[in-house]
């Protein structure tokens, strides 16, 4: 659906304008009923009982020694591939099958992947894993080759949230729900100082 809309867009302006995929996080809504694991699963025909999956959350530790425990200091993070604008995983590939996308998603290859492993070690959020199944590397891929590909606009993950922690959509449209977002709430990014350009924003 996509590409046909943008092929009918080039024959008529001689340009084709993809979208910059992005995730607004508002992570403090999160309760870790893992909906959003399952779906991911679901989605990608992975069994629900597997260890290695594309999305996670994280557990914040309860600040303070008893009996004086800051009970409101305990969060859970919702993570997965950050789809970095610098990302270190595509840098090392020697094959090339770590690649950006038209959408500026970070994808991988299956058919390049050598499982030389160089990505899972440069990855500084440890979100790449092996995929059993074939042997290769695997991780989030935003839903590009599933949901979006039949033309849906959101991920598995945001569309089953009960509690509408993600918002997923075009950073480049300034009035994408997560462009509006981003403008009006103060937001963070894992491991920033990094230099990486995460396209994975944590809402304050």
């Amino acid at each position: 659906m996509v590409q046909l809309l943008c092929m009918k867009q080039m024959l008529k302006l001689g340009r084709c304008k993809m979208a910059r995929y992005g995730m607004a996080l508002d992570y403090k809504n999160c309760i870790n009923c893992k909906a959003c694991e399952v779906a991911c699963k679901e989605e990608n025909g992975v069994l629900l009982g597997a260890d290695k999956h594309r999305i996670w959350v994280g557990v914040k530790e309860i600040e303070g020694e008893w009996p004086n425990l800051s009970i409101a200091s305990s969060t859970f993070i919702p993570s997965q591939c950050q789809h970095c604008d610098n990302a270190p995983c595509q840098e090392v590939c020697p094959t090339h099958a770590t690649y950006y996308d038209e959408n500026n998603v970070v994808r991988v290859d299956s058919d390049k992947c050598i499982l030389c492993s160089y990505c899972m070690n440069a990855c500084p959020y440890d979100a790449r894993y092996v995929d059993d199944r074939t042997m290769t590397v695997d991780k989030c891929t935003f839903c590009s080759d599933t949901r979006l590909a039949r033309g849906e606009t959101t991920t598995a993950c945001q569309n089953t949230c009960p509690t509408k922690v993600r918002t997923f959509g075009d950073l480049d449209d300034p009035n994408s729900e997560i462009s509006i977002l981003l403008r009006t709430r103060e937001h963070f990014s894992l491991k920033a100082h990094l230099g990486t350009k995460p396209k994975l924003f944590y809402l304050k």
